[in-house]
């Protein structure tokens, strides 16, 4: 599974869009989505988008409830 599909089952998880998370990032919409389709994203980013999704990062999303997506 790539780091772009967890990011979307993440999301689908938490009821939020991929524009609701890249203005969290301080990202343009569409640059993000670009960065979606290259699925190049870094530990530090992918800690960040876990952290945004209240989810701990350890390869996967790991959420309060216990639901490990990735």
């Amino acid at each position: 599974m790539t780091n772009a599909q967890r990011i979307k089952m993440a999301l689908a998880y938490k009821n939020m869009s991929e524009a609701q998370l890249a203005r969290e990032l301080d990202s343009t919409p569409s640059a993000f989505n670009q960065r979606m389709k290259t699925d190049k994203f870094t530990s530090e980013e992918l800690e960040r988008i876990a952290t945004i999704l209240n989810a701990e990062y350890k390869a996967s999303f790991v959420f309060p409830d216990g639901t490990q997506i990735g």
